[in-house]
Order: C-alpha cells, then structure tokens, then sequence
C-alpha cells in the first residue's frame, strides 16, 4: 500500500476584529475586507505566520486588541514569537483599507480605509517590519486568503482578477 504523500491543510477563517496563526500546514483567510485592512506576518524560515483583521487605527481603551491597528500587531508578533517566529524575520503584506463609503459628491465619508491603512504602515513601521506587497485603497471589497506553506497571499474580488502578492 503507498502512503497517501500529501499534504492535508487546515483553512481558518478569521472574522472581523480577530485573528489566527499557525504553521505551514494552514492557510488563513479573511472573507468581506471593506474599509477594514488585513496584516499577515510571515516568516519563511520558520513557515509560521498569522493574519489580523483591523477595524480602526486606535484602540481608546481596554477594548478588544485584535480590533485596533495599534494592538492587534504587537498582539499578533508576539503570538508569532510563542510559536518560534523570531520578530527580525517577520515580513508583512496588508489588504484592504478601500473607500466603501461615499457622499453623492463622490468624496470619502470619514475616510476610515485610508486612516486604516496609514494606521498600519504606522504600527508596523514603529515593530519594524518590512512590508514586502500591499493591494489597499480603491473602492470595492477584497477577500484574502494567506498560504503559510510559502508565504503567498491571494486577494479575491467581485469583478475583478484574482491577484497574488
């Protein structure tokens, strides 16, 4: 009898405000990204990595961390640093942060995606970590599905190609 040779892979689905880490045996999506950016963390030496799922920049007070870019990714590092990933190796890739909500004169209401984004280019570059491909901004809705196997990351949109960062 031949044993059966590959690989079984455990999908995760992180939900708003949440998040999820694991090794190379995973691949961890986030369904719906509107305004909302999604951080994955790698490190390809250890295949261990994890996903957030941020809703706004700044956390006022004691609230969920996953759910603030300011602690959900020290939350997410050191989630990674308990597994084996070492900080120095980590290398981010950020979805998201789109325009989802407009006045009739076309203009952003609130501009939350683009404080999202800037919130995260922020906290990442005060962890230093590099961020190595992004797909943020425009208007529509992304979806994101991050392969620890080897790092990849693709983004699903409604009328749109698949892209892979």
């Amino acid at each position: 009898m031949v044993p059966n040779l590959e690989k079984v892979v455990e999908k995760v689905i992180v939900k708003m405000a949440d998040y999820a880490v694991g090794g190379e045996d995973k691949v961890i999506a986030t369904l719906g990204l509107g305004s909302c950016v999604a951080v994955s963390l790698y490190d390809r030496y250890s295949k261990i990595g994890g996903l957030v799922h941020i809703m706004l920049p700044e956390n006022p007070g004691d609230k969920n961390k996953a759910k603030y870019a300011d602690t959900a990714i020290p939350l997410l590092i050191n989630q990674l640093e308990e597994m084996g990933a070492y900080k120095r190796r980590l290398s981010a890739k950020i979805v998201g942060g789109a325009s989802m909500f407009k006045a009739e004169s076309g203009e952003s209401i609130m501009k939350i995606g683009k404080r999202n984004i800037e919130a995260v280019t922020k906290y990442l570059d005060i962890a230093n970590v590099d961020i190595t491909a992004e797909d943020v901004g425009k208007d529509y809705g992304r979806s994101m599905y991050f392969y620890i196997e080897d790092g990849r990351v693709e983004i699903r949109s409604f009328n749109k190609d698949n892209l892979v960062l």
